[in-house]
């Protein structure tokens, strides 16, 4: 069975960095790599958002809060997503949740109607 398994989560100041990993496991056909794949997050009391969603081929979309700080890769080969987190703000704080298998593209950063979900990673920013 596919898992999606986040890590690199914490304790950062603001202005400082992260880089969140989702390594998908179990995979054995591949198929994941034409997949989408995406970042949402959730802070406490608040719903799940979408950060940042990348095709295939490497297109990317971001939410508006995160863009020019927040970049999201996948190096196929290694079957791995990454979110590269820059200039954390301690409204970035959340628990940060690796998705994939959406078939409406990038309507997925806003509807979060995706597959599978990994179990999620915390970050937390502090001011």
């Amino acid at each position: 069975q596919v898992q999606l398994v986040e890590s690199g989560g914490g304790s950062v100041q603001a202005g400082g960095s992260l880089r969140l990993s989702c390594e998908v496991s179990g995979d054995t056909s591949g198929s994941y790599r034409d997949y989408y794949m995406g970042w949402a997050r959730q802070a406490p009391g608040k719903e799940r958002e979408g950060v940042a969603v990348i095709n295939s081929f490497g297109g990317t979309r971001y939410a508006d809060s995160v863009k020019g700080r927040f970049t999201i890769s996948r190096d196929n080969a290694k079957n791995t997503l990454y979110l590269q987190m820059n200039n954390l703000k301690a409204e970035d704080t959340a628990m940060y949740f690796c998705a994939a298998n959406c078939s409406y593209g990038y309507a997925c950063l806003t509807d979060g109607n995706w597959g599978r979900w990994g179990q999620g990673t915390q970050v937390t920013v502090s001011s």
